[in-house]
């Protein structure tokens, strides 16, 4: 899924050196975050009755599979950049938490 390999590539824009780091659940929440985002982004907050319990599960699925987000997040991600783009409402605007130096 293309949107998925997006995923990854926005998290990985985060990486960079530093000793501010965030905590791992605050990576964890980043991550359970941008994947809401992609969702919402193909259309999935649409989704009503028992497709929803669908939408979760894929979500679930899809954070489950990126075990290097969080180690690259806690690792070598700024906890500035982590709280803009928990702050963020698209995908678009998560970009722009890399861009603010």
């Amino acid at each position: 899924m293309p949107g998925m390999k997006r995923l990854f590539v926005v998290g990985l824009l985060f990486a960079v050196g530093c000793k501010n780091a965030p905590s791992e659940d605050q990576c964890k929440q980043l991550l359970d975050h941008l994947v809401d985002l992609e969702f919402k982004k193909g259309g999935a907050d649409k989704v009503e009755g028992a497709n929803k319990e669908d939408v979760a599960k894929k979500k679930a699925e899809v954070a489950a599979a990126k075990p290097e987000f969080l180690d690259v997040c806690v690792n070598k991600t700024a906890k500035e950049r982590v709280a803009c783009a928990l702050a963020a409402t698209t995908l678009e605007a998560v970009s722009k938490c890399d861009e603010a130096k």
